[in-house]
């Protein structure tokens, strides 16, 4: 290989590259346009075949240390500055999208508070009219336990946080993508999901109230419910978004609906997944935990659900 004759046919093409770069690296990828971003891949590419050749060639130390340094600094720009660009993009989602998207869908999210909500208080009040209602909502174990021994179940947990605690969290995100699965099925079975974990809680809720351990019970549930529960309603809200794409898709075709009202249930569950992985470290390690006093647990739950509300009533722009 002539390497002069190489060298006056290559070096403005490095040239090139190295004006993309200094741009790119002065003031970010989002500076270059299409066309420029495509030329800065296809330069890096010849840059990398060049330095290989300049190698094979012994084309010379510096002529070796100059394409090694362009090919370092695309191979940064190219693929360390779109990681940069997706990791800024998840941070802007969990910053603002997810706020706004949550508003957007308050509707849904209510139907699925108001489902669960009416459901727990129903079964709250059928509890403690009729004791024997609980028997058909409630293990017997977790009944005698209560009423007999007059102890909680959550003292298991002690002794097997790491292991309780992935439990949680793994319970807890299958329950939440089956009430968002649901909503394939028209929204039944998001309904249902919604209306069963009301009936469950508002049963327990009657059980210990009944024999005087709804303080110590609460206490247990505030910290890690104070992301739970609204957890489990976003899910619930995410479903009856798909089920409105299916039943009620307006002026969209179905398979149109079903993206646009898909792509916003999506988001909802991006959100609530560290959402119950936080959730779930809480209860596997805080809340069970017998050393720290029931007013902090209280106190814990309600300041995460304050900061809940404040940050998904979030605006863009808003600090």
């Amino acid at each position: 290989m002539n390497i002069q004759r190489w060298l006056a046919r290559r070096q403005p093409s490095w040239r090139d590259l190295d004006t993309l770069l200094k741009k790119a690296e002065k003031q970010g990828l989002k500076a270059l346009d299409a066309n420029e971003i495509r030329q800065l891949a296809s330069l890096y590419r010849s840059v990398s075949a060049d330095l290989a050749r300049a190698r094979t060639n012994q084309a010379g130390e510096l002529i070796t240390q100059e394409l090694q340094s362009l090919a370092t600094r695309g191979y940064s720009q190219i693929y360390q500055g779109s990681r940069r660009q997706e990791w800024q993009a998840i941070g802007a989602f969990y910053r603002w999208g997810f706020p706004a998207v949550v508003q957007q869908s308050r509707g849904y999210v209510a139907l699925a508070t108001g489902l669960f909500v009416l459901a727990g208080l129903v079964c709250w009040w059928l509890a403690w009219r009729d004791p024997s209602f609980l028997a058909l909502v409630v293990p017997a174990r977790m009944i005698e336990q209560v009423r007999d021994r007059g102890e909680l179940w959550t003292g298991s947990i002690v002794g097997i946080e790491p292991f309780a605690s992935s439990n949680i969290m793994i319970n807890n995100i299958k329950v939440s993508f089956a009430a968002v699965a649901g909503g394939m099925t028209g929204g039944l079975f998001t309904a249902i999901a919604m209306l069963f974990n009301g009936v469950l809680i508002g049963s327990i809720g009657a059980l210990v109230g009944q024999n005087n351990l709804a303080v110590p019970f609460w206490a247990f549930v505030f910290p890690h419910g104070a992301l739970e529960l609204p957890a489990i309603f976003l899910a619930g809200g995410a479903g009856f978004l798909l089920a409105r794409a299916l039943l009620f898709p307006g002026v969209y075709k179905r398979s149109e609906a079903l993206k646009l009202y898909g792509t916003q249930a999506t988001q909802l569950v991006y959100g609530i997944v560290p959402m119950l992985v936080i959730a779930g470290i809480i209860e596997g390690f805080f809340s069970p935990n017998p050393a720290v006093p029931d007013v902090i647990k209280y106190a814990t739950g309600i300041g995460l659900f304050t900061a809940l509300v404040w940050y998904l009533g979030r605006k863009k722009g808003e600090e």
